[in-house]
C-alpha cells in the first residue's frame, strides 16, 4: 500500500491561535492533560453509543478506557483511547483548522488580555471555545497523533511542532481510537512549566480535572517488590538483610501495577451533602468547556413511573455564541449512565439554552433519536420538572442572594425573556424574576413585582419605556410628564423587550403601558376640572394651526394634537395605543418581514415658547416660507428627540444652519 505523505499549513486563525498558545497566555499549563482525557471521554461516549446505534459498526466495547503513558528517558506524555478514532479528513479539519464562528472574535479577545496581563480571562475565552487541543503546544516542542476509525482499515498519522505547518500521513497498523503524544519541553519553574512525566504530578492533574470521568483512566506505576525470603528464619534476619541491601547500593526490586486513577463517579447519582462544591466546578467544567465556576447547582431526581437524576448547572456568565444561530444548546442524555446524546435540545426549552448539566434516565431506548425525544411523552414530563426547577432557583436566587441574581440577569436576562414569547406556560414564572432598569433608581434595577408593590395611589398601569439606550430614554421627552408628577417608569433597552411587553401585555393584574403610546392624562379628578376652561381655550386657539400641520405633514403623520406629556419640550412624536414602534417594525424588516410602516402622532407642547410663536407666525401669515421651513425642523427636532431617523438629513442641516446664522 503506498503512504500518502503530505505537509499541510494550517488555517491563518490556528496559526493565530497556535503562536499565542506557544507564548504561553495563560499560566496554568496543567490543563493541557485536562483537555486531552477530555477529548478521549468524548472518544468513549460516541464508540459506545456508535456500537449501540450503527447495526453494520461491529467493535468491542467490553474494555473501553484511557491509557496515560509515559517515557521518561524520551520526555513523552501519551494519551490513549481505544474510541471511536478519527478519519484522515477528520482530522485536518478538526485539527488543522477551527471551523467555529467567532473566532476571530476569539483571537482577538485573547490578545487583548494577553496585552492587559490578564491570565485568567484568556483561559476563559479558550474554555469557551473548545479549542483545548492547541492547549498541549504550551508544554510540547512536538504533537504527534495516531488514529484509527472505528470501521476503517487504515489510520492516520498527524505530526507538529506549532509552527504553522502539520504533516499527515496514512497508517496501516493503527489500532482503533486516538493517540496523542506530547513531547515535552524542559521543566521551567518560573514558567510553571512542570515535569509532567512524575506519576504524583500526572495523578495530582487527574484528581484535579478529570476524577468524575465515566471511563477509567490507567496508568502504569511502579511499586517496590515485596521482598519474600524462604530461608529467613525470623523479622530481625529480614530487616537486617534489607539494611545490608540499602548500605551496598543494590537497587531494590520493583514491579509495574496498572492504576485507575480516578474514582469515576457519576456525581448526579451521590447526595448533595456528600460532593464537595469543587467536584461539581469541575463537572461543569468539563460539560460546558467554560473555565470558571458555575454560579450555581440544580439537583434533583424524579420517581414513579418515570425515573431521572439530573444535574445542571447555572453558569455565571454567558457564552460567547450565546446568540449565535449555531451555538451548542441542551444537556447531556445518558441512559442508566450510558451516554447517549449531547445537547439534548428536548430537555430544555431555548430561552434556557445557556444552562449545562446532565440528564440520566432509567426507562429510555438506548438508541433513541432526537425526533422521537421531541415527541415522546416523559421527557415532555422532564422537560417541564426541570424549567419548574431551574426558575424556581432563580426566584430563590433573586429572594435571598441578590448578588448572583444580578449576575445572573445581567448576563442571561435577555435570553431568559425571550421565554415570553415562546413559552407561554412559563411566562407568570419567568414574569416573577424579570429585571429592568428604572427611574427609581439610578444605578439597581428592579422587578416588576417590586415595582408594582411602590405604585403611586391610583396608578394603575405600569409605565415603561423602549429604546436603544437608558441616556437616550431618560432624557426622552415622552418621560418629562412623568417625571415631574414622580411616576416610575421601566427603561427597556434590550431588543426582546420591544416584543414581548406587548405580548403579555399584564403583570399582577396590572396593564403594562408604553408612555410613548396614546393619549397621556396624569392629572387627578380635582386637577383635570381645574384646568378644563384652560384646555378648552388652547384647542380653540391652536386648532387652525393644528389643521394646517396636520395637512402639511400629512404624508408623515396621521394626526397633529396638543400634548399633556411634556412640560419643557416643544413636542414629540408617539404612536396610537396598538401601533407597533418604529424600532420593532426597524427588528421585523431586518429578518426579512414585510411591515406596513405605521405613521405616528405629532404632540405639541401649547405653553412652550416655539409653538406659541408658531401659532402667531401662522396667524399673521399662513403662506409664509420660514413657517413651513419651522414646522419641518419642529419634526424633525421631535424624531432626533425620541432617537429616531431624519427624513432628509442634509434638508435638516442645511435649514438649521440657516436659523442659527440668521440668530447670531
Amino acid at each position: 500500500m503506498t503512504t500518502r505523505v503530505e505537509t499541510l499549513e494550517f488555517q491563518a486563525e490556528a496559526r493565530q491561535l497556535l503562536r499565542l498558545m506557544v507564548h504561553s497566555i495563560y499560566s496554568d499549563k496543567d490543563v493541557f492533560l485536562r483537555e486531552l482525557i477530555s477529548n478521549a471521554s468524548d472518544a468513549l461516549d460516541k464508540l459506545r453509543l456508535a456500537s449501540l446505534t450503527d447495526q453494520q459498526l461491529r467493535v468491542d466495547t467490553s474494555d473501553l478506557h484511557i491509557d496515560l503513558e509515559v517515557d521518561r528517558e524520551a520526555r513523552t506524555l501519551t494519551v490513549r483511547d481505544n474510541g471511536i478514532g478519527m478519519s484522515r479528513t477528520d482530522v485536518v479539519s478538526l485539527i488543522g483548522t477551527i471551523a467555529r464562528s467567532g473566532t476571530a472574535e476569539l483571537l482577538r479577545s485573547l490578545s487583548e488580555a494577553r496585552a492587559a496581563g490578564d491570565t485568567t480571562a484568556s483561559a476563559d475565552l479558550i474554555g469557551q471555545f473548545g479549542v483545548g487541543f492547541y492547549a498541549t503546544f504550551m508544554v510540547a516542542d512536538r504533537v504527534s497523533l495516531v488514529t484509527r476509525r472505528a470501521g476503517e482499515q487504515t489510520g492516520t498519522r498527524w505530526e507538529s511542532s506549532g509552527e504553522g505547518s502539520y504533516t499527515i500521513e496514512d497508517v496501516a497498523d493503527a489500532p482503533r481510537g486516538t493517540a496523542v503524544t506530547v513531547h515535552l519541553k524542559a521543566e521551567d519553574a518560573e514558567d510553571r512549566l512542570f515535569d509532567y512525566t512524575d506519576d504524583r504530578k500526572i495523578r495530582e492533574i487527574v484528581k484535579k480535572y478529570s476524577d468524575f470521568i465515566a471511563w477509567p483512566i490507567r496508568m502504569a506505576v511502579e511499586r517496590p517488590a515485596p521482598i519474600v525470603d524462604a530461608d529467613a528464619t525470623d523479622d530481625a534476619d529480614e530487616a537486617d538483610a534489607t539494611a545490608e541491601a540499602g548500605e551496598s547500593g543494590a537497587a531494590t526490586a520493583t514491579t509495574v501495577e496498572i492504576e485507575t486513577l480516578n474514582s469515576r463517579k457519576a456525581l448526579w447519582a451521590r447526595p448533595r451533602d456528600e460532593v464537595d462544591q469543587a467536584e461539581y466546578n469541575e463537572l461543569y467544567r468539563h460539560l460546558s468547556h467554560d473555565w470558571s465556576d458555575p454560579l450555581e447547582v440544580v439537583q434533583m431526581k424524579g420517581e414513579g413511573t418515570f425515573e431521572y437524576e439530573a444535574l445542571l448547572f447555572i453558569p455565571s456568565r454567558a457564552p460567547l455564541d450565546l446568540y449565535t444561530r449555531d451555538a451548542r444548546r441542551g444537556v447531556q442524555l445518558y441512559v442508566k449512565r450510558v451516554f447517549i446524546m449531547d445537547d439534548c435540545e428536548a430537555l430544555l426549552p431555548n430561552y434556557l439554552r445557556f444552562v449545562k448539566g446532565v440528564v440520566d434516565a432509567r426507562d429510555l431506548s438506548l438508541n433513541i433519536s432526537r425526533e422521537i425525544l421531541q415527541q415522546d411523552r416523559r421527557i415532555q414530563q422532564v422537560r417541564r420538572r426541570l424549567v419548574r426547577k431551574v426558575l424556581a432557583t432563580l426566584k430563590n436566587l433573586l429572594d435571598n442572594d441578590t448578588e448572583k441574581y444580578r449576575t445572573f440577569w445581567a448576563e442571561f436576562g435577555a435570553a431568559v425573556k425571550e421565554g415570553l414569547l415562546d413559552a407561554a406556560e412559563d411566562s407568570e414564572a419567568i414574569l416573577e424574576i424579570v429585571s429592568a432598569a428604572s427611574t427609581h433608581d439610578p444605578e439597581q434595577p428592579t422587578t416588576l413585582r417590586a415595582y408594582v408593590d411602590r405604585m403611586k395611589e391610583g396608578q394603575s398601569e405600569i409605565y415603561y419605556v423602549t429604546g436603544d439606550s437608558r441616556a437616550t430614554l431618560e432624557n426622552s421627552p415622552h418621560m418629562e410628564a412623568f417625571a415631574a408628577r414622580g411616576y416610575e417608569v421601566l427603561i427597556l433597552t434590550d431588543p426582546v423587550d420591544e416584543v414581548w411587553v406587548e405580548r403579555v401585555g399584564r403583570f399582577a393584574d396590572k396593564p403594562l403601558q408604553s408612555i410613548a403610546k396614546g393619549q397621556v392624562d396624569l392629572d387627578t379628578d380635582e386637577e383635570r376640572k381645574d384646568a378644563e376652561g384652560e384646555r378648552e381655550q388652547q384647542r380653540k386657539d391652536f386648532a387652525p394651526l393644528l389643521a394646517w400641520l396636520g395637512e402639511r405633514l400629512r404624508d408623515e403623520v396621521k394626526e397633529v394634537r396638543l400634548s399633556s406629556r411634556l412640560t419643557t419640550s416643544p413636542a414629540c412624536v408617539v404612536g396610537d395605543s396598538f401601533d407597533m414602534t418604529p424600532a420593532l417594525e426597524r427588528m421585523y424588516r431586518s429578518m426579512g418581514q414585510p411591515v406596513p410602516h405605521a405613521k405616528r402622532i405629532l404632540e405639541l407642547n401649547p405653553t412652550h415658547p416655539l409653538v406659541v410663536g408658531l401659532r402667531r407666525a401662522h396667524e399673521q401669515d399662513a403662506a409664509a416660507a420660514a413657517l413651513t421651513e419651522t414646522t419641518d425642523l419642529l419634526y424633525d427636532l421631535a424624531l432626533l428627540a425620541e432617537g429616531g431617523d431624519l427624513r432628509d438629513p442634509s434638508r435638516f442641516t442645511r435649514l438649521l444652519a440657516g436659523r442659527l446664522a440668521s440668530a447670531l
